[in-house]
């Protein structure tokens, strides 16, 4: 899909922010669409670059209607003590095929924090590439995935660590209705000579039906001997007793199943600083529960 995209992208975004300035915060927005019968095809090309020192806040949309595939990549450079907060939402038709890959690549100091919500598409594909490459970089790839009917999504990610001292986390949030399919896969390459990496990875599974399916598949190769590295993954349905306990209060059981899928993405969601960031993506979470309910 990136060979793809190189060969077709005739458009993107290039955002540069100085050394040591402050880029506020920008909004990166996609809006697909396709005409019945006449699917149509779009290859963004996005470049990102971050002085040494400087800082800024991406939220980044993908949105659409009709039947069509969303095929970006995204390029970002971050130099030494650069700091970027990356809030993703993509919420495509119902219709429509996303397949995203994006490549980050951190200096020393550097600091990439990131997290993705993906809500719509037929078909979606989130796949990160995260190489940090200087002493004390850190990367979090954090994620959730909402789907419902006969949706597949998939949210891979390859984070190396190639110096000394560096760190990622990686936490990643599946609620799954239906018969959709929510799909991790996630490695931690830890290279020779990186030692004191520090790497976690976690992926769990909220299964609403029956006819729902969760694959995880954590991964770690490790090269170095002074390191702390632990993955793990847990596949499970709503707490019978905690349903019981709520709807013994008085609450209707779809808000009561409501309550405990918002418990559960939380730990998600309550990192997010950027106040404008968390509000959209809840708001993107609150949209979708309310179709569950129609």
């Amino acid at each position: 899909m990136v060979a793809l995209n190189t060969m077709l992208a005739e458009d993107g975004a290039s955002i540069e922010v100085a050394a040591q300035q402050d880029g506020g915060t920008l909004l990166l927005a996609s809006l697909g669409s396709g005409a019945a019968g006449e699917p149509a095809g779009f290859h963004p090309r996005h470049a990102v670059r971050l002085g040494a020192g400087a800082s800024l806040t991406l939220l980044e949309v993908a949105l659409g209607e009709g039947a069509y595939l969303h095929n970006p990549v995204m390029e970002i450079t971050l130099e030494a003590g650069a700091t970027l907060t990356h809030l993703r939402l993509q919420d495509e038709s119902a219709a429509a095929f996303h397949m995203g890959t994006l490549y980050v690549a951190a200096a020393a100091g550097a600091s990439y924090d990131s997290f993705s919500l993906n809500l719509g598409g037929r078909l979606a594909r989130s796949e990160v590439h995260a190489r940090l490459g200087g002493e004390g970089a850190i990367a979090h790839l954090n994620a959730a995935q909402l789907l419902a009917g006969t949706q597949h999504a998939d949210f891979t990610t390859v984070v190396t660590h190639a110096a000394v001292a560096c760190a990622s986390r990686q936490t990643v949030k599946n609620v799954l209705a239906g018969r959709a399919r929510g799909v991790f896969q996630g490695r931690i390459e830890v290279t020779r000579g990186a030692q004191k990496t520090d790497g976690y990875q976690m992926n769990q599974a909220l299964l609403l039906s029956p006819d729902a399916e969760a694959n995880s598949k954590p991964e770690l190769e490790i090269f170095a001997d002074d390191v702390k590295c632990s993955h793990g993954a847990t596949v499970g349905a709503l707490d019978g007793e905690q349903l019981f306990y709520l709807r013994s209060r008085g609450i209707p059981e779809a808000d009561a199943r409501a309550m405990l899928v918002r418990a559960f993405l939380a730990e998600a969601l309550d990192p997010l600083a950027h106040e404008a960031g968390r509000a959209m993506l809840e708001a993107a979470v609150e949209r979708w529960w309310e179709r569950q309910a129609a």
